[in-house]
């Protein structure tokens, strides 16, 4: 009896366990540390941070002057979105390296588990958070008030009738999954609606393919621009560098895109719809990315 008491309270306090991690509040990025001195010896140093600790750099870039970012990943990372066809999605995180109005440089990362859940990805992820935060160190989490339950990023939806992760863009379609990752590669090289490659990830033993793409913009008025958005919503003190770039995801014969009223929103939960650095300030963008990401996977604009 007493045996049976024991393993009813164990399996209790499991169980209670799991609804508490389940139920904890997730936050999108990391602020890994504050440092000093120039940008670029600060990018070099957190680069060989992240290279001792195990990731792989897959790219980087500098969509204003303010800002690196870099690209990572590693086996965890590959493995959990090889799982589900479009956990490509999650397979790159993103290390900022950003320069504040003080001066100070901020050092940050996504958070693997945050963004894992909001692409659906199976399988925990935690660890590759902690092996992040043990390369490059760990203030605190940032980017919501609040922040996000699992089960709340996992059925994210900003408002009514807004898109999940589900309601996809398909930017182009072709003959064959080879064809696919080649016409995409052929659109990023021309430029084809302001749009160039930052990386490219190839999920082994999948038809899956994730490029990290940089969306200029034709102009400084083009809203599908990284700066465009980026100047207008990423207005705190911490900045929220790791919103970018935006993906492609090769999956089959097809490429598709998150769309911006969900990639965006799930960067900048606390974002409000109206008044100064709101979703109002970039209402165009939505349409402007949706076309250029579609020239830049070498789609046809039918809108």
């Amino acid at each position: 009896m007493k045996t049976n008491k024991l393993v009813s309270i164990v399996t209790a306090s499991l169980l209670v366990l799991v609804s508490m991690t389940a139920n904890a509040a997730l936050k999108p990025f990391v602020l890994a540390s504050m440092e000093s001195g120039s940008k670029a010896d600060v990018v070099t140093a957190t680069k060989k941070k992240l290279t001792d600790g195990g990731f792989k750099v897959v790219g980087e870039y500098s969509p204003y002057d303010s800002v690196t970012i870099i690209g990572v990943t590693n086996d965890a990372l590959i493995e959990t979105a090889a799982k589900t066809k479009f956990g490509a999605f999650g397979a790159v995180q993103r290390v900022t390296v950003t320069k504040g109005k003080d001066g100070a440089i901020q050092v940050g990362f996504t958070n693997p588990v945050y963004y894992g859940n909001a692409y659906r990805m199976k399988g925990d992820l935690s660890g590759v958070a902690d092996q992040l935060a043990k390369a490059l160190g760990k203030q605190k989490d940032y980017g919501s008030e609040k922040g996000k339950t699992a089960d709340q990023l996992s059925d994210y939806q900003y408002k009514w009738l807004m898109p999940y992760f589900t309601d996809r863009l398909v930017l182009a379609e072709y003959g064959s999954h080879s064809m696919a990752v080649k016409g995409v590669e052929e659109a990023l090289a021309a430029g084809k609606g302001a749009v160039t490659k930052v990386y490219r990830v190839d999920i082994p033993g999948k038809d899956t393919t994730v490029f990290g793409v940089h969306m200029k913009g034709a102009d400084e008025d083009d809203c599908s621009g990284d700066k465009y958005i980026m100047d207008r919503i990423d207005f705190k003190d911490v900045k929220s560098s790791g919103h970018l770039p935006y993906e492609i995801v090769v999956a089959g014969k097809s490429a598709y895109a998150l769309r911006a009223e969900f990639r965006i929103a799930i960067s900048f939960p606390d974002l409000s719809m109206m008044g100064s650095n709101s979703f109002a300030s970039i209402m165009c963008a939505p349409s402007a990315i949706e076309e250029a990401l579609t020239k830049g996977a070498g789609g046809e604009v039918e809108f």
